[in-house]
Parts: structure tokens; sequence; C-alpha cells
């Protein structure tokens, strides 16, 4: 529209405040990644990180509580399902919409869902295989018909 500046002066006076900061911004991704991640796996800096975020705000501490309690749900033992249905009760009376939408997915399936938290086996191996299957077919897509991809199935 007629700007006869430069690129660089623009993005500048368009980024102003958030690239001359003195910290960075934390996108969402990172902070996911941080609530996600062990916090044995964490390094000081980002265990530090977290706590300020979780301190900043109410709602980030209960999500932050709320998925350290499911996480240690995903190891398979006896009275998980039982453990499950208090987390459900409690990320339903917290104010987290999203939560609460999960949770109500976990009990759509939740026979299936109570399987896969107190049983110790599972179909892992089978669905890694399906995924390099397809992975395979991707690859190949358009180029060859279903013998080549027998043949390189069957030279795995």
């Amino acid at each position: 529209m007629g700007y006869t500046g430069s690129l660089n002066l623009l993005y500048r006076y368009i980024t102003q405040g958030r690239v001359e900061g003195d910290k960075p911004v934390t996108i969402p991704q990172r902070f996911a990644r941080l609530l996600l991640t062990r916090p044995e796996n964490l390094r000081d800096k980002d265990t530090a990180l977290l706590g300020e975020l979780t301190e900043a705000c109410p709602e980030m501490a209960e999500l932050a509580s709320l998925a350290g309690e499911f996480a240690q749900l995903l190891t398979p033992a006896e009275g998980n399902d039982a453990k499950l249905t208090d987390w459900i009760t409690t990320a339903r009376a917290a104010d987290l919409p999203h939560l609460h939408s999960f949770a109500n997915g976990l009990e759509l399936d939740r026979a299936a869902v109570d399987a896969g938290l107190t049983l110790p086996f599972h179909n892992g191996r089978t669905e890694g295989v399906n995924t390099w299957t397809k992975r395979i077919m991707r690859q190949m897509h358009g180029r060859a018909g279903f013998p080549l991809l027998r043949h390189r199935i069957l030279l795995r």
C-alpha cells in the first residue's frame, strides 16, 4: 500500500517489545512439552521455568498437577481404574474446559481405558508395524503396485 521502507525496519516495528525484551516469550508448545516431560528428565532451567509459569497462574498450577497425576496412571498397575475415577472427578471439578472434554472422551470407552491402565499387555508392536507399512505405502504412492510393496515388506 505504498510503504517505501525496508522489510527489516517493518519487521522490527511489528515485533518491538518481543525481540528486544529481556525474556523470551514461552510458546504454548514449549509449555506443553514442559508439562508432559517427566520431572526427573527436565533440566534445571526448565524446572525453574515450569515453576515460574505455574506460580503465575492458578489454572496452570492445577493443570500441571492434573497432568502429573494422569501421567502416573499410565504405568499399568492394579487399582489404576479406581484412581482414574478419582482423577476424572477431580478434573471435572476443575475450571478447565479442555480437561472436561478429555475426561468425557475417557468415559466413552471406559472398558478399554481401564484395560490399558491395569493390564501389562498392549498392542504397541502391532501398531508399530502398521505405522511402518503405511509409511512405505505413502513413499511408494503412485509408483508401484502390490508386488513391490510386498517385496519391500518381506525384505525388512
